[in-house]
């Protein structure tokens, strides 16, 4: 689900102090990407930006299976397939990634 050596990467060129700012913005971001994606669900132009957004910012911050799903509903949106990623699916994903980051964090900011 998250990619760690991306996530180590960036603690190493932001720092660990810093980073936490980082993820806590990151986080706040794609929360509210994802309530637009629920609240405009099947409407093709808001699932493609949004699926869009969510796509890039997971992928700075490692969050893989996120991005990959991303991508997926992106391809699809702009296809005219809004609803083949929904909304639902990309909350799941997001909150079971979230809670895998927030309990490996702490070890890699201690390193």
């Amino acid at each position: 689900m998250i990619d760690w050596s991306r996530v180590d990467e960036l603690v190493d060129e932001i720092g660990p102090e810093d980073f936490g700012e980082v993820a806590d913005l990151f986080l706040e971001e794609v929360e509210g990407a994802i309530v637009l994606l629920e609240s405009s669900e099947g409407n093709p132009v808001v699932t493609e930006e949004q699926m869009h957004f969510l796509k890039g910012a997971s992928m700075n911050l490692g969050f893989e299976t996120l991005a990959q799903l991303c991508r997926k509903g992106e391809k699809s949106a702009a296809a005219g397939n809004p609803e083949a990623v929904s909304a639902a699916e990309v909350r799941k994903v997001f909150d079971d990634s979230r809670s895998q980051f927030q309990q490996g964090l702490p070890d890699r900011l201690a390193a």
